[in-house]
């Protein structure tokens, strides 16, 4: 399993429902990497989405503990164990996880890569995402160029998970 995530300089990822920037760029990166693949998130990521639809030609799996929630076009699971077993028909490769908080930190110790945006600024942020650059058990493996937007920088890493890939 992947992981795909913008984080800020103190690893913020949302503020108030809303990523902390809109960089066209990250959103192209976003699409691309998960294009044809499978999308794991929790209820509040999927109703921050625009008009609270399942992103276009991706598998959209919700992970909620809300009984009665459904949702056209996604497949709803309430637990780890259901979503594994649903997950069971992936490609490992193919599945990425694109958050909230609260499914990156249940996940993150499944997951083999994390594909993160580095955004070079520090905003208000009520949602984080674990600092991978503390863990032991994940390696910084890729740094991209910088690169700007509106006066942001910003740049694309890669960060492995030596514990799971030593599994593998």
């Amino acid at each position: 399993m992947n992981l795909i995530v913008a984080v800020d300089n103190n690893w913020g990822i949302g503020c108030r429902g809303d990523l902390l920037q809109i960089i066209p760029e990250d959103m192209k990166y976003f699409k691309e990497k998960t294009m044809g693949k499978v999308v794991v998130m929790g209820r509040t990521t999927f109703e921050s989405l625009p008009n609270k639809k399942p992103l276009k030609d991706r598998i959209n799996i919700i992970l909620t503990k809300n009984e009665d929630y459904a949702v056209d076009g996604a497949i709803i699971c309430h637990s780890l164990d259901e979503l594994f077993e649903r997950l069971k028909d992936y490609d490992h490769d193919d599945i990425y996880i694109i958050g909230g908080e609260s499914i990156y930190t249940l996940l993150l110790p499944y997951c083999s890569r994390a594909y993160v945006t580095k955004i070079k600024n520090q905003y208000e942020a009520d949602t984080y995402f674990p600092n991978l650059d503390q863990k032991e058990d994940w390696e910084l493996v890729e740094e991209g160029e910088l690169k700007e937007y509106n006066n942001i920088l910003f740049q694309f890493t890669l960060y492995e998970n030596l514990h799971t890939l030593k599994m593998a």
